[in-house]
């Protein structure tokens, strides 16, 4: 079952072209379901069930997983199962009619454009860690990426002549981003003064090091964040590199932008995930409403 395990995330990889951290995911929720059988004394996936799988499913629920959780199991296993398909080696899905479990849709967590700011102000740029973390933040609230993505950014992916870069997110689809003028002075301050401080080998690619010189990753960034998060004093739970992510497409409609431009921006394969965001802005109109108007 292993090399079955493996020959599937090969494929993921070279066949879909899925990032790093979503191959683990697959991973992670594969290998659990493959204990599970082998307690159950199913020592092949082909042998396994429609009633192995709900029962599966049913474990998770009871060790107090979360809907959302339980669902991203269930579509690894039918995502494999499809490829056992393909390869012949079953004759028929056994996940493919199981119903998800309906997970609450949350809106998600948005900071007010007092509160960016505030974030924004928090690194002291005299200082070198400073100059590169205040280039990361006014960046990642700039362009909306994924914190994945904006620590695979390379010295070529950012045209600072102009105004835009270049990246590449899930499944390596490609998009352009406009950069702001903030963004783009952090940026400057940080390569004049600050990433040649902190480089060890004078080729390196990467644009974001850590004070080893090497390419941060996204733990390290999480620990800035957490950070600038204290000291800012923001008040509240919950707030990750994804919130600046959702900030920035709320606060871009807000102020006009279209659906189809943030849509791109955010690199959404289907509007649909973008549409959440007008959630937010429809509730802020209605917040302002009941707040200023005489008869509200």
């Amino acid at each position: 079952m292993e090399r079955t395990l493996k020959d599937f995330i090969y494929f993921l990889s070279v066949e879909r072209g899925l990032a790093k951290n979503t191959l683990e995911s697959y991973q992670r929720d594969l290998k659990k379901y493959l204990n599970f059988l082998n307690k159950a004394g199913i020592n092949s996936f082909i042998f396994a069930t429609r009633k192995n799988i709900s029962k599966f499913l049913l474990e998770l629920k009871k060790k107090g997983l979360a809907p959302a959780t339980i669902t991203r199991n269930l579509a690894s296993i039918r995502s494999f199962y499809n490829f056992l398909l393909k390869e012949q080696l079953v004759q028929k899905n056994p996940a493919a009619e199981l119903d998800s479990p309906r997970a609450e849709k949350k809106l998600p967590r948005v900071l007010s454009f007092k509160d960016v700011e505030l974030l924004l102000e928090q690194p002291e740029t005299k200082e070198t860690i400073g100059m590169r973390d205040k280039a990361m933040l006014e960046l990642l609230y700039a362009t909306g990426l994924r914190v994945s993505e904006l620590v695979s950014l390379d010295l070529a992916d950012v045209n600072i002549k102009m105004g835009f870069l270049n990246c590449d997110g899930k499944g390596k689809k490609e998009r352009i981003i406009p950069l702001g003028s903030a963004a783009i002075r952090s940026i400057q301050e940080y390569l004049k003064h600050s990433r040649g401080k902190l480089l060890r080998k004078k080729d390196e690619k990467t644009l974001f090091v850590n004070q080893h010189g090497k390419r941060l990753t996204r733990q390290g960034f999480w620990k800035i964040l957490k950070k600038y998060v204290l000291k800012a004093g923001i008040v509240g739970t919950g707030i990750t590199p994804h919130t600046l992510r959702h900030s920035f497409a709320t606060h871009l409609l807000e102020n006009g932008a279209d659906l189809r431009s943030v849509q791109k921006m955010l690199g959404h394969e289907d509007i649909s995930t973008t549409q959440i965001y007008t959630r937010l802005t429809r509730r802020k109109i209605k917040e302002i409403y009941d707040r200023t108007h005489p008869r509200a």
